[in-house]
């Protein structure tokens, strides 16, 4: 069994992305040292390590530790590191699946898991193929992998508040893999219906929201012994804040700078991603307007002229104002919980931070 290092000394929230990082690489360490008659595992390992080290805002695990922080005065202990440690690990499992399902070229500005594994087979006919096959036994590791993190030192989560994480974390695997699901139902040249909005917010809700915010402080708060008051207040701050997260993502990928992104502004397009800001555009089109749209979206060869005359649209629309208007409502909805939440002080003011950070990041 590895034995991780972790830290008990208060919690500083912008220290830990640094220190979850740390944890994942003597994580992926540890499991090719004990895995040493397996070679082969060293690729996996490594393409997990650039994936780590390309970025990221460690949301998740950041806002687990602060959920305990919100529940709590005492530093959080090793158990409550390892469960936010394990949900980044999980993220990378989502992130390299997700991209498969998109057919995604680039990740945080450098290539995707299964094109790297392509590229590591160039000299196979079957190359393509071959790499997409190996990253999903990549993203299965990851899967596996997150859960083991959670045993990687003594002791391990099994008193009283921790052994009730265990109900929160299958509940946010369950959530995340539906709302991929409903994500791909509404995507594509020909989406099982056309898009609304109350759809694509569902879509939002289990796909994002719960998964990137609610789930994560629900869990720290749970290590800490939190009760309900504290968990409805947490709820009632992460599910706008989740669903600001997502509208702002969704106007990065329209209208966002590929530099900053790392994501190209076709890939939403070309994807066919059924998005509030491409249901309310719809919802507001002319029948010549719309028909652009619809042509577009979902179209794999969409050209740079096309992408240009589909965003004007959803500008001319109003749909772009909208979702900024949505966005704003949101943040200052996640803002007034907490000016009555029955949280910690620090945790308070850094989920202040952490919304502002939210409604206006341009990456």
């Amino acid at each position: 069994m590895t034995v991780l290092a972790t830290p008990c000394a208060p919690l500083e929230p912008e220290t830990v992305p640094a220190t979850i990082e740390t944890m994942l690489y003597e994580f992926l360490d540890g499991q090719v040292r004990a895995a040493a008659d397996l070679p082969e595992l060293a690729l996996f390992t490594d393409l997990l390590r650039t994936m780590i080290a390309a970025g990221g805002k460690r949301i998740r695990p950041v806002l687990c530790l602060v959920g305990w922080q919100a529940a709590s005065d005492l530093a959080p202990p090793p158990a409550v590191w390892r469960v936010a440690a394990s949900l980044e690990l999980f993220h990378l499992f989502a992130l390299i699946h997700d991209d498969i399902m998109d057919a995604s070229p680039t990740r945080r500005g450098k290539p995707t898991a299964h094109h790297r594994l392509a590229t590591h087979h160039a000299g196979r006919p079957d190359a393509d193929t071959l790499g997409t096959n190996a990253a999903i036994l990549l993203g299965d590791l990851a899967l596996g992998w997150s859960y083991e993190l959670l045993h990687t030192s003594h002791p391990s989560p099994t008193t009283e508040h921790a052994s009730r994480a265990w109900p929160l974390l299958n509940a946010l695997r369950t959530e995340t893999l539906v709302g991929q699901y409903l994500d791909l139902l509404a995507s594509g040249p020909t989406p099982t219906t056309l898009p609304t909005v109350s759809a694509a917010c569902r879509v939002i809700r289990y796909k994002t929201t719960k998964y990137t915010c609610e789930r994560p402080l629900h869990l720290g708060a749970h290590l800490a012994g939190a009760g309900p008051d504290v968990l409805a207040a947490l709820s009632a701050y992460a599910l706008p804040l989740g669903e600001a997260f997502q509208l702002r993502d969704d106007l990065l990928g329209v209208y966002g700078a590929p530099e900053r992104t790392g994501k190209s502004v076709m890939d939403d397009f070309r994807e066919g991603k059924q998005t509030v800001l491409a249901a309310t555009a719809l919802a507001r089109a002319t029948p010549a307007q719309a028909h652009t749209l619809h042509a577009g979206l979902g179209n794999p060869y969409l050209t740079c002229a096309e992408a240009a005359r589909m965003r004007q649209i959803i500008t001319d629309t109003g749909a772009q104002a909208t979702v900024e208007n949505l966005i704003t409502e949101r943040y200052e909805q996640a803002l007034a919980v907490l000016d009555h939440a029955p949280l910690r002080p620090p945790a308070v003011a850094f989920l202040r931070t952490m919304a502002a950070a939210v409604a206006t990041r341009t990456s």
